[in-house]
């Protein structure tokens, strides 16, 4: 899951780039020459990532019912979290290259602009959270494994794959990286809380039944710890020893290009392990998948557009509104998936919710690129940097 990495400064090397590329730059007017088609824009390996998505979920099935004692096999092994080691591995892999690409040190950039990251917050860690549960609960009242699971997807919030959509649809690349930053670290410490206020507290107030959830705060709180906390240290160190020792430029064009694929190639491999223990399930109720992606559609629709319409209301401009979309809309199902599997078991139905987003999210936010572009014609010509 690559994402082009921000210029240092408009009118850079790589923002020059991006006009030979195709891509739409700042000022770039709506309908211009610079706005070529999104999917020719994305690498072979991001165009197809639905495709790829398809292929390990089958090679998953297939594999399940070739060796019948897979799980056993998996289960062998087991590290913190009670996770297996293959899918510990596996998380891992697709977390480090996501928070290896975020620049730590703009963190400034983005914290002066209090619209934009009040309003961020806002959506991220109130309204989209919110808005999960009441679609988890008004589509799926009769699936609780399926309904906690995608409970779970509304409070990860998006740290990885919302930086390419961000690029395609022109906005704010600079803040793109700081809101992702910090989700990065306000998942670590509300990650458990929310868990706990909206699986068991909230239902609790509202009289909607809870049966058959156990959860462990400290539990999720550990999972989200180690899945996130190991690869945000990396990510980190990473980049700082990278930059101090060849420079940003060699970090960002050289190094990062090389463990990018590696996110991908984690999740793949993530899908395949699950999709083999989850075969039966999958192929025997398939309604029952088709019913998680409903939600999932009309958050992503929710959860874009109004937070498009209201980056605009509050007068972010095209570029940051955009960011502002995104970064709302999407979610970081690695993490979710993470959580399900170290809380509820790499069989379970938590579990299952988190693989079928990332199938769902990705022709849905490319859809919503198109969108967005389309959508520019409502904005008045920035007049500086900060409205663009």
């Amino acid at each position: 899951m690559r994402a082009v990495d921000a210029p240092d400064r408009p009118g850079s090397g790589a923002d020059a780039a991006r006009v030979r590329d195709g891509a739409p730059t700042p000022d770039a007017a709506p309908g211009a020459p610079g706005h070529t088609a999104v999917v020719a824009r994305l690498s072979v390996v991001d165009r197809f990532l639905p495709l790829w998505i398809g292929a390990a979920m089958t090679a998953g099935i297939l594999l399940g019912r070739a060796i019948p004692s897979l799980g056993h096999r998996l289960d062998a092994v087991q590290v913190t979290s009670g996770t297996s080691l293959p899918i510990f591995v596996g998380l891992l892999v697709m977390m480090y290259p996501v928070l290896a690409k975020v620049r730590y040190d703009h963190l400034d950039s983005v914290t002066r602009d209090r619209r934009m990251l009040v309003t961020s917050l806002v959506l991220n860690w109130l309204v989209g959270p919110a808005v999960m549960f009441g679609l988890a609960w008004l589509f799926l009242p009769d699936l609780p494994t399926y309904r906690t699971g995608l409970i779970v997807v509304g409070l990860a919030r998006c740290i990885a794959m919302v930086l390419i959509w961000n690029d395609l649809a022109g906005g704010d690349r600079e803040a793109a990286a700081v809101l992702v930053a910090i989700n990065s670290l306000f998942q670590i410490v509300a990650f458990a809380f929310l868990g706990y206020f909206y699986l068991e507290l909230l239902p609790g107030w509202l009289g909607l039944s809870t049966v058959g959830l156990h959860l462990s705060i400290a539990k999720v709180a550990e999972t989200v710890a180690i899945f996130l906390g190991v690869p945000l240290v990396a990510g980190y160190v990473t980049r700082t020893v990278g930059e101090r020792a060849r420079g940003r430029q060699w970090y960002e064009e050289k190094l990062l290009p090389k463990l990018s694929p590696f996110a991908l190639y984690g999740l793949l491999y993530t899908i395949v392990v699950l999709f083999a223990l989850q075969g039966h399930t999958i192929t025997s109720k398939p309604l029952a998948v088709a019913r998680i992606a409903l939600p999932l559609l009309a958050y992503f629709a929710i959860m874009w557009t109004g937070s498009f319409f209201l980056g605009r209301a509050i007068g972010l401009g095209y570029r940051r509104t955009t960011t502002l979309a995104f970064t709302a809309a999407g979610n970081n199902f690695e993490l979710a998936i993470a959580v399900a599997i170290g809380v509820f078991g790499v069989t379970s139905g938590e579990a299952l919710a988190g693989v079928v987003g990332p199938l769902i999210e990705v022709p849905v936010l490319v859809a919503l690129v198109y969108v967005a572009l389309y959508a520019r014609r409502l904005f008045a010509r920035p007049a500086g940097p900060e409205a663009a």
